[in-house]
C-alpha cells in the first residue's frame, strides 16, 4: 500500500488507528496523536529493500512521525475545539489476538502509552519511500489488565462507532 501511494504521487499519509490504552491519560475515547513508536511485531515485511541485489538502505527513524503532519492534527483539533492527546508511545504488537496483561505490564515498563496492531511497518516503510507518515490514534478499550472488566469486542465496537465522528471532523 506505501509504495502504491508513493506511486501515485502521495506525498503525506495521516494513518488511522484503533488503540487500547494503557497511559493514565489514554482510555476509551481518547485521541492520541502519538510522537514515539516501539516495534514488537515480528514476520512482516519490514522494508522494501531485500538485500538481494538492491542493497541495504538505513533510514534515520528517531522520530517515526512527521513532525509538521503531527503538527497539521494538533492546530486542526485546537482550532476545532477537539481534545486530543499531543504525544505517546504506540506499542505495535502482532495481533490478530490482543495481549495479555503480562504483555501490556511489559510495554508500560517500556514507556508505552497505547498498544495496536497497525502501527507497524507502516511507519518505516512510509520513511523510506520518502513519504511523510502521522498516526491519529482512537483508544477503543482499555488494555488488558488495566480494567475490572474484560474486554469485549461491543466495548470496542460501541467506541469506535462513537469516536469515528470526531476523527473524520479532525481529518
Amino acid at each position: 500500500n506505501i509504495a502504491a501511494l508513493r506511486e501515485c504521487g502521495v506525498r503525506d499519509i495521516l494513518g488511522v488507528a484503533a488503540v487500547g490504552g494503557i497511559g493514565p491519560n489514554c482510555g476509551p475515547g481518547a485521541i492520541v496523536i502519538p510522537d514515539q513508536l516501539v516495534d514488537y511485531t515480528w514476520g512482516r515485511e519490514h522494508t522494501f529493500h531485500d538485500g538481494l541485489g538492491s542493497g541495504v538502505e538505513h533510514i534515520e527513524f528517531e522520530s517515526p512521525y512527521d513532525s509538521g503532519l503531527r503538527k497539521c492534527l494538533l492546530t486542526a483539533a485546537s482550532s476545532l475545539g477537539i481534545a486530543v492527546v499531543d504525544g505517546g508511545c504506540y506499542g505495535a504488537t502482532q495481533g490478530p489476538r490482543l495481549e495479555t496483561a503480562a504483555e501490556i505490564a511489559r510495554m508500560a515498563r517500556d514507556g508505552c502509552t497505547l498498544v495496536g496492531m497497525t502501527g507497524m511497518p507502516e511507519a518505516a516503510l512510509a520513511r523510506e519511500a520518502g513519504l511523510a507518515y502521522a498516526c491519529c490514534a482512537l483508544s477503543v478499550n482499555w488494555a488488558a489488565g488495566l480494567s475490572t472488566t474484560p474486554i469485549t469486542m461491543e466495548e470496542i465496537v460501541r467506541e469506535l462507532n462513537e469516536g469515528m465522528g470526531t476523527i473524520v471532523r479532525l481529518l
